[in-house]
């Protein structure tokens, strides 16, 4: 169990960055960024001061999600016990669950120089974006150097990577949590077709696709496919979280990449090789191919069985999630919040698993692809240079730089801590149903893919989306479909 007297107790006071963690360390793949669209820091954090005495009552708006806003007094008592001003009072505004509105939302009110709301919880997939523009406020200045010092020394090194100004290296954003994905299945149904995962070690060691659609396709027919219309469900609608993860990762664990080496993840734009029709990228598609329509089907890789049928095409998140949980799915691909909806639901009969490889780690035709990959999503809190309040906010943030605040969310939300030791170091108290899973979890936060997030991004997304679901679809041939992507990325590089 996490020491709750540790981390930051007074944000009024500096304290040792010994003080917040028992342990150093983190897990993940620390990222490099190269250069690619400039800016200056003069955004006025040298005039922020973190420790000022905040002598009258202050309101700071967060803009976050519902479930955030659902456990704000919760939240409010944590970020009190670590030493929020008492003058500050924290109010969390719902915002719209689909990160591309939200996104527009955010644009829409910095473009407008508004004050409100004082913090943005932004998505680490279009974070950047914000930060080139100097539309939030630079953390380099703003924060005490013990917190900035602990952000960047021990939270998830790829989670900074994408809060931090791609030039510069400064930090914009403070990483709220990070988010992995896993594949969760029915524990019993699995067993039922006479498969041990306990035995087999699924929980930390991952499996090929090659096995996994073998096991789904059989423990399905096992129980029959009048019983379960899923053998699998994951997301492959033609939306932002087909291009930045579900495919993402699966190409990587393929040993295909957008960009090439991961060194070019983040740049520089325009200077990168575009690698989208590699053979790994176009294999991608057709064993998604196989997948839905089955082996036989046209441009479906032969070697791999139907798991489920042609509903993936129109699935994001909830449309993909609600068949398990109804119990009309075997296995299903999704991030950690529906961990905790489908334990609930299943109990003893439910478990999780790593994502599986296509090739082994090492093996990819660029660096840094093969073996288990799951994508990298997650949210950062970023500041308002406009908020009437800044020195309040940036107090605010010092606040949720804290292990207990990190263990409040947790255990009200499941929300991942950005620091890897406090998650490892979480028991049933702070976990909840969520202990059980903590390893395989680790194996999840140690394998992450980024999304290549760069100023260019938001306008490559729906292009990769677009091309990889024609592809789905039938529409064009995955060949084909990646041979035009790669002329559209070429273009979206020129800026």
């Amino acid at each position: 169990m996490v020491n709750q007297e540790t981390g930051r107790t007074d944000v009024s006071r500096k304290v040792s960055r010994r003080r917040f963690l028992g342990a150093t360390g983190a897990t993940g793949v620390a990222l490099g960024i190269a250069g690619c669209v400039g800016g200056d820091d003069s955004d006025g954090g040298d005039e922020i001061d973190p420790e000022a005495d905040i002598e009258e009552d202050v309101t700071i708006e967060l803009t976050m999600d519902g479930d955030f806003a659902d456990a704000q007094g919760a939240i409010r008592e944590a970020l009190s016990n670590a030493g929020l001003d008492e003058n500050i009072t924290v109010d969390i505004l719902p915002g719209d669950f689909e990160t591309g509105a939200r996104r527009s939302d955010f644009t829409a009110a910095l473009d407008a120089n508004r004050s409100s709301p004082d913090i943005f919880m932004m998505d680490s997939g279009w974070t950047i974006p914000f930060i080139v523009r100097e539309q939030v406020l630079n953390l380099e200045e703003a924060l005490t150097s013990d917190t900035l010092d602990y952000a960047k020394s021990d939270y998830l090194p790829a989670t900074i990577s994408t809060a931090s100004h791609p030039e510069t290296g400064n930090l914009y954003g403070l990483p709220l949590f990070p988010d992995y994905p896993v594949m969760q299945y029915r524990r019993d149904l699995v067993e039922e077709a006479g498969y041990n995962p306990g035995e087999d070690n699924w929980a930390t060691e991952p499996i090929s696709w090659q096995e996994f659609a073998e096991i789904v396709a059989d423990v399905w027919e096992y129980h029959g496919q009048d019983a379960y219309n899923y053998g699998f469900t994951t997301q492959g609608d033609n939306y932002e979280g087909t291009s930045c993860c579900t495919f993402n990762e699966m190409m990587t664990s393929f040993g295909g990449a957008y960009f090439g080496d991961h060194e070019n993840l983040f740049g520089p734009v325009g200077e990168r090789p575009i690698t989208v029709d590699d053979e790994a990228v176009v294999e991608t598609i057709q064993v998604m191919r196989s997948f839905m329509y089955g082996p036989d089907a046209d441009d479906a890789h032969p070697d791999y069985p139907q798991i489920s049928t042609s509903d993936l095409v129109e699935f994001t998140e909830e449309p993909s999630r609600e068949p398990f949980t109804a119990g009309n799915a075997i296995f299903h691909r999704n991030w950690p919040y529906s961990v905790r909806i489908n334990d609930e639901e299943y109990g003893d009969d439910f478990d999780i698993m790593p994502m599986p490889y296509g090739v082994e780690e090492g093996e990819g035709n660029f660096s840094g692809t093969g073996g288990t990959n799951s994508a990298l999503g997650g949210w950062h809190l970023t500041v308002n240079p406009n908020s009437d309040n800044p020195s309040a906010a940036v107090q605010v943030l010092e606040a949720f730089a804290n292990e207990s605040v990190m263990n409040t969310l947790f255990k009200e939300g499941g929300w991942l801590p950005p620091d890897p030791s406090v998650t490892e170091a979480a028991d049933e108290s702070v976990a909840g149903s969520m202990a059980q899973y903590l390893d395989t979890m680790a194996v999840a936060g140690e394998n992450t893919v980024p999304r290549p997030v760069t100023v260019v991004w938001p306008d490559q997304s729906p292009l990769i989306s677009g091309e990889i679901h024609a592809a789905y679809t039938g529409d064009k041939t995955a060949d084909s479909a990646m041979s035009d992507l790669v002329g559209q990325l070429e273009d979206a590089e020129q800026v």
